[in-house]
């Protein structure tokens, strides 16, 4: 089992036992946050001790700038001599990049499209769609379709063979590469499919035997899903689905989750400026965060616009952009909290020094 297809397993059984797919996206999104949290306490802790080492680290590179070798070397001794790893805030963002590939994929993928694309959340209508889609109408028999479509097949099969016998959840092998279309696809015009015996997972006696098959097609653009009964030929399994052609549309309600994804991690970006605002920093790189926090949200949603991002994809971005808020404060009051208990036991100890030194006078 590939991990996309892992992921979609899993998904599913988030949905059945929360009921639905958009939940069953937010809980997903709330147990990956949950298993890296250790992970971004570090990162945490990490960007506010580069904070605080930010003006001895400034003062060994001014000192050794005409010798790059050697403040290079000074550089290491003191991370090392204060435990600081530059490369301790990298982790996490790293780990979450597989994870946003394996969901995009999934949701994108056929076998989601077939089992819940057309599953809808509050106001979004379809977890699959993206800012400009087509939406075809499924199972009504009449292929939505614009002339570069591509389609792909479901998992399985339901095949019939000469004796009448029937055969359910036969595997299909490669069902993104099995389909053909025989010549071109012109939208309104019937789409004439083939595909070879052998890309079903049968018998060799039993392929010979194969009167027809019923399978579900996918196209890739559209996201319909309609079931097709395929008829033997030549060695082949042909079938022909009319089709009408269709347009893409504008789909406002993801464009209102682009903004909401662009608004949360603004205001992320933000409560972290505001958490570091009292450490000591270079005015050089505070002026280039403040800027890198103002546009990066900008660069991102330009990016969602131009790049097609299922709904399901921005919702879990959302909800880990809500996560990651809600434990910056929480992490940072307890840095604070520490950083208060060290500073009274400081202050403590002077006063207990200050009142030996009044005792022996």
């Amino acid at each position: 089992m590939d991990f996309t297809t892992l992921t979609i397993e899993l998904l599913k059984g988030l949905a059945h036992f929360v009921g639905n797919y958009g939940i069953a996206i937010i809980v997903l999104t709330i147990i990956v946050r949950l298993l890296m949290w250790p992970l971004n306490v570090s990162q945490q802790r990490s960007m506010r001790m580069m904070q605080s080492l930010q003006p001895k680290m400034k003062a060994i590179q001014d000192r050794y700038k005409n010798d790059p070798q050697k403040m290079q070397q000074k550089m290491m001794e003191f991370y090392k001599e204060h435990k600081f790893n530059p490369m301790g805030g990298c982790l996490p963002l790293l780990i979450q990049m597989p994870i946003f590939i394996l969901l995009y994929s999934a949701l994108m993928s056929p076998q989601f499209i077939q089992m819940a694309g057309d599953a809808s959340f509050l106001f979004v209508n379809r977890l699959d769609t993206t800012l400009r889609a087509s939406a075809g109408i499924s199972n009504d028999g009449v292929m939505g379709a614009s002339q570069y479509d591509s389609f792909s097949l479901g998992k399985t099969a339901r095949v019939v063979l000469k004796n009448n016998e029937v055969l359910d959840n036969v595997k299909i092998d490669k069902p993104n590469k099995s389909l053909e279309i025989q010549g071109q696809l012109v939208p309104g015009e019937n789409i004439e499919f083939k595909m070879s015996l052998d890309n079903l997972d049968l018998k060799f006696s039993q392929l010979d035997n194969i009167a027809s098959a019923e399978m579900s097609i996918t196209d890739l653009n559209t996201k319909e899903t309609e079931k097709v009964k395929f008829e033997r030929k030549e060695g082949l399994l042909v079938a022909s689905v009319p089709s009408i052609a269709v347009q893409r549309s504008f789909h406002w309600d993801v464009l209102a989750l682009i903004a909401l994804f662009g608004i949360t991690m603004y205001l992320s970006q933000k409560i972290m400026m505001s958490t570091q605002k009292n450490s000591p920093s270079d005015p050089t790189q505070q002026a280039i965060q403040k800027s890198m926090g103002t546009f990066m949200p900008i660069m991102i949603i330009g990016t969602f616009i131009i790049i097609p991002i299922p709904a399901g994809v921005l919702l879990y971005l959302i909800t880990s952009n809500v996560i990651q808020i809600l434990q910056t404060v929480i992490v940072n009051k307890q840095m604070d909290m520490e950083d208060a208990a060290k500073k009274a036991a400081v202050d403590d100890d002077d006063l207990k020094g200050a009142r030996k030194i009044d005792t022996k006078d």
